[in-house]
């Protein structure tokens, strides 16, 4: 089961350097998330990379960086993709596939860095 909605346990000034969280509950486990980075363009194929989102477990201090592939090139004055245009879903299938692929959300140590595909997987 999925549950998402904006998080608001950060202080004002955290708020203005990152981008917001967002709570997310998969399996009964509370977890928060955010938009690490946006699509990043580049003029050679090989050097665009895709948005990635920062997650990790409500209580644990270990965060996974899930990196998604790049998406079609935007038009030149697209409009930038914002957190809550991501879908909860996407979100969820992202973090069970990192947590089968070995991610410990409760243990410490360095951030992890999980590809996967468009669809979360």
């Amino acid at each position: 089961m999925v549950r998402a909605r904006r998080s608001g346990y950060l202080p004002p000034m955290a708020r203005t350097k990152l981008s917001p969280e967002f709570a997310i509950e998969i399996d009964g486990q509370p977890y928060v998330w955010r938009l690490h980075r946006l699509l990043r363009e580049a003029k050679d194929p090989s050097e665009r990379r895709g948005k990635a989102i920062a997650v990790r477990h409500l209580e644990g201090q270990r965060e996974a960086i899930l990196e998604f592939p790049p998406e079609e090139q935007l038009r030149f004055g697209a409009p930038q993709l914002k957190p809550s245009q991501i879908a909860p879903e996407l979100v969820a299938r992202g973090i069970t596939s990192a947590v089968a692929a070995g991610w410990e959300p409760l243990s410490r140590g360095k951030t992890v860095i999980i590809v996967v595909d468009a669809a979360g997987g």
